[in-house]
């Protein structure tokens, strides 16, 4: 299935956290071709989400203070997501425990 645009901006932004990186090196770690992400990345760039820069006679990108904190904030918003999707599956089956613990009252008493 192919990965929308913002999916793709995530999976960048998730691969420049820890360090600057190529345009290869981004592209393997997304698994996505180079001209995709360099398309991504002029994107991020133009926006101040990310910088180029040269590390050891490389050109890497690097995220900026604004691209690191928009990628915490797309972080927290997943965990809290998932949070969420786990209470409302707690709080379904503690709706249907009552029913069975009656069920298997009556089938005590039937006996």
């Amino acid at each position: 299935m192919k990965k929308s645009k913002l999916e793709i901006y995530e999976e960048v932004l998730s691969a420049l956290a820890d360090k600057p990186l190529t345009v290869d090196a981004i592209a393997y770690a997304c698994s996505i071709d180079c001209i995709t992400i360099s398309q991504r990345l002029d994107f991020l760039v133009k926006n101040s989400l990310v910088e180029e820069r040269d590390y050891n006679k490389k050109n890497c990108y690097a995220l900026t203070s604004r691209g690191m904190a928009i990628f915490k904030t797309l972080t927290i918003t997943k965990k809290l997501e998932r949070l969420q999707t786990s209470i409302k599956i707690i709080a379904e089956s503690l709706h249907t425990l009552p029913a069975l613990t009656e069920q298997r009252s009556e089938k005590k008493e039937n006996k």
